[in-house]
C-alpha cells in the first residue's frame, strides 16, 4: 500500500468513522494520533488505516482515543449549587415539569446523571428524562454500566451519594432508578441533525478540542435547538465571545440564554 500523508489519513478517517480531523486543532490531534500510532507498533497512517478496516478492536480503541473521556459528577461544583438555585427553578416556571433536557457529548454519563439527582431534589424522579449523546460507542457503554471510581464521585453531594450509589470495592454503582431516567444514544455534533425545543442543554469541556469555526457552528445548532427561554451550560474551562451575535443573553459565567 503506497504511504501517504496527514490529509489522506483524515480524509480515510472520516470515511471510517464520520469524524472529521478538519474540525480539531491539528498539532495537538496529530500528536496524539502519531503517538498511538506508534504504540501500536505500525510506521505511517496507510498500514493503520488498513488495521483499522479490519481489527475492530483497534477501530474502537482509535475512536475512545480521539475523544476526550475527561469527566466526573458535579464538576465545578459551585455552578451546580447555582443550576440547583436559579436555574432549574427558572426552567420549571418557564416550561412546567415535563423538561426536555440534552446532555451533549455526555462522556462516561457522569454529567447526565448528576442531571437527574440535580433534578430529584425539584421533582419526583418519574418525571425526570434526560437525552444523552456522545460520538463515541465505548464511552457510551460505560455510561450505560453505571460503574466509577471514587474520584469521578469525590464532588457527589453525601446525602445523594448514599441515596442512589452502592459502594463495590474501590467502586460506585449507580442505582437503576437513576439509570433508567437517561436515554443514551451515539450523536456526531459536527455532522447529526440536533433535537429541536430543548429546555435545557448541557455542553461541558468539550468545544475547547475544536477550531474557533467548529465552536461557532456547534453555539449556533445549540440556539437553534433550544426553545425560546431555554439555557445552555457550558464548561468552566470554555466562553462563548460573540454570544451577543449568535443569539443568547448571559444568565451568568457558564449560563446562557436563548431570550
Amino acid at each position: 500500500m503506497a504511504l501517504f500523508d496527514y490529509e489522506q489519513f483524515k480524509t480515510a478517517v472520516y470515511e471510517l468513522t464520520h469524524i472529521d480531523l478538519n474540525c480539531y486543532k491539528e498539532k495537538q490531534m496529530k500528536r496524539r494520533i502519531d503517538t498511538l500510532i506508534a504504540k501500536n507498533g505500525i510506521t505511517g497512517y496507510a498500514p493503520y488505516v488498513e488495521l483499522l478496516r479490519t481489527n475492530t478492536q483497534k477501530f474502537d480503541e482509535f475512536v475512545n482515543y480521539l475523544t476526550i473521556n475527561v469527566s466526573e459528577f458535579y464538576r465545578n461544583p459551585e455552578q451546580w449549587v447555582y443550576m440547583d438555585k436559579q436555574v432549574i427553578p427558572q426552567l420549571l416556571k418557564s416550561f412546567g415539569s415535563k423538561l426536555k433536557i440534552w446532555s451533549a457529548a455526555c462522556s462516561t454519563g457522569d454529567e447526565p446523571y448528576s442531571l437527574v439527582m440535580a433534578l430529584s431534589r425539584h421533582l419526583p424522579l418519574n418525571q425526570i428524562s434526560i437525552y444523552a449523546t456522545d460520538i463515541d460507542n465505548q464511552v457510551l457503554e460505560k455510561a450505560k454500566a453505571g460503574l466509577y471510581n471514587a474520584k469521578s464521585v469525590a464532588a457527589v453531594p453525601e446525602d445523594l451519594k448514599k441515596k442512589y450509589f452502592t459502594q463495590i470495592g474501590p467502586s460506585y454503582q449507580i442505582s437503576d432508578e437513576i439509570k433508567s431516567r437517561v436515554t443514551f444514544q451515539k450523536h456526531n455534533l459536527l455532522k447529526d441533525s440536533y433535537p429541536k425545543d430543548c429546555h435545557f442543554i448541557v455542553c461541558r469541556n468539550v468545544l475547547i478540542y475544536f477550531t474557533e469555526e467548529a465552536k461557532d457552528d456547534i453555539f449556533s445548532k445549540f440556539y437553534q435547538s433550544l426553545a425560546h427561554k431555554g439555557i445552555l451550560f457550558i464548561g468552566s474551562t470554555e466562553q462563548i465571545i460573540n454570544f451577543k451575535q449568535i443569539g443568547y443573553s448571559r444568565r451568568d459565567s457558564f449560563y446562557y440564554e436563548k431570550p
